[in-house]
């Protein structure tokens, strides 16, 4: 089932990112999530498992111009299962819900793997350069 993150599965999600490569020294993890969902055109989704565990999050946001997706992660045990799929799915339909016209996400240009699976559900390879400036 994918329904909102809960405030009590922050712990669980920060986990799960770091597991799969996506919390950072420069980045507090516990932090965005909680901007993410007091954010009013923005989400964290969850997937669990039978068991009511967490297994995957992805983090949706809708700018006024276009949605975006960050941080979709899925438990090892998990990969494979179509549960990245159905994140993404339900990330599209908040985002269209919200207005978005178009959804853009970043991939880091070295990961293959992730690339071909954002295909594999339809995005398209774009040609962008991203800055960025931290405060």
């Amino acid at each position: 089932m994918i329904e909102r993150l809960r405030e009590d599965e922050i712990p669980a999600a920060v986990s799960l990112w770091e597991a799969a490569g996506l919390a950072h020294p420069w980045n507090d993890s516990t932090r965005d999530i909680r901007l993410a969902l007091d954010c009013a055109t923005a989400t964290i989704l969850a997937a669990h498992d039978e068991a009511g565990a967490l297994v995957g999050t992805v983090m949706a946001g809708f700018d006024g111009h276009r949605g975006w997706l960050y941080s979709l992660a899925v438990a090892d045990s998990q990969r494979g299962k179509g549960v990245g799929g159905k994140l993404v799915a339900a990330a599209e339909d908040f985002l269209r819900a919200q207005g978005a016209p178009v959804i853009r996400l970043m991939v880091r240009a070295d990961n293959e793997a992730v690339s071909a699976f954002y295909e594999s559900v339809g995005y398209e390879r774009g040609e962008f350069l991203v800055f960025g400036k931290r405060f």
